[in-house]
């Protein structure tokens, strides 16, 4: 049975640094790209940021990159999200992604809070 479990969420201050992890297992976790995407309140899911299999490529949206950092762990089957100087607007719920055409495969973990407020 596939899980992704997101982890490391929670209140943070502006300004403040927190690092989310996605816990995998019950698939083929270093034959996927990953990913982070976050839906804040009345607002549409966006991508936050992604990483090919082997780790050495990443991508970020305008508005996290050079303060969030996408990190992976084959050997852990885990993911993370590193995110530094937080703003008011990455409050939001943050989601973990696992995806690959090659294993037919595309998997969603359940969400996980993470509120940046003074």
């Amino acid at each position: 049975q596939v899980h992704l479990v997101e982890s490391g969420g929670g209140l943070v201050q502006p300004g403040g640094s927190l690092r989310l992890s996605c816990a995998a297992s019950g698939f083929n976790f270093s034959r996927y790209a990953l990913g982070w995407e976050r839906q804040a309140p009345g607002k549409e899911r966006e991508l936050v940021a992604g990483i090919t299999t082997s780790g050495d490529s990443t991508s970020y949206s305008p508005c996290v990159k050079g303060r969030f950092t996408i990190s992976r762990d084959n050997d852990k089957r885990t993911m993370y999200l590193q995110m530094n100087r937080r703003k008011h607007e990455d409050t939001a719920v943050y989601f973990c992604n696992a995806i690959s055409a090659y294993e037919n495969g595309d998997y969603w973990g359940q969400g996980i809070q993470v509120t940046v407020s003074s």
